[in-house]
């Protein structure tokens, strides 16, 4: 399953470091930034996450939340978000059901070995609860500037 711009954002409820959950319902009525990742402390997952925070004063400046899941459990949250000053909330989907749903689990080959693994995607979600904007395959370089931009201009529209 695959999820495109257009569909409604699939429903979730997920556990964050810290102790605490985030999911659709808490984040109705408003726009909001989720976006799949491989592996804590990873180079490009450590990147990209440092990225959001960097940019997270401007996200919030337009009353957008940004949420990183992957697989990892919370006590990895919550030493990834310590190791590197974090600042965006990061819940964990260990089961995998939201990144399934967002089409996020899919086949990758490295060295001509296939195996299964997260698409490092993010999607922007509408207030109304649909799919806005969907990146997939992502590459770090000024990603996170350009999902800002893409929730400036709707948070305006």
């Amino acid at each position: 399953m695959s999820v495109k711009e257009g569909d409604p954002a699939p429903a979730f409820e997920l556990p964050t470091d810290g102790g605490g959950r985030i999911g659709s319902a808490s984040l109705a009525g408003k726009p909001y930034v989720i976006y799949f990742y491989p592996k804590d402390d990873t180079p490009g997952c450590t990147k990209e996450a440092i990225s959001f925070s960097c940019l997270k004063a401007e996200f919030d400046k337009i009353g957008v939340p940004v949420i990183g899941v992957s697989k990892d459990g919370v006590a990895s949250h919550g030493k990834f978000r310590k190791k590197h000053d974090l600042a965006i909330t990061l819940a964990s989907d260990e089961e995998g059901k939201t990144i399934e749903a967002f089409g996020a689990w899919v086949e990758k080959s490295m060295y001509g070995k296939k195996y299964m693994g997260i698409d490092r995607s993010t999607f922007l979600v509408d207030k109304e609860g649909r799919i806005a904007k969907a990146w997939r395959n992502v590459k770090v370089p000024g990603h996170a500037e350009q999902v800002l931009e893409a929730a400036k201009a709707l948070a305006t529209s």
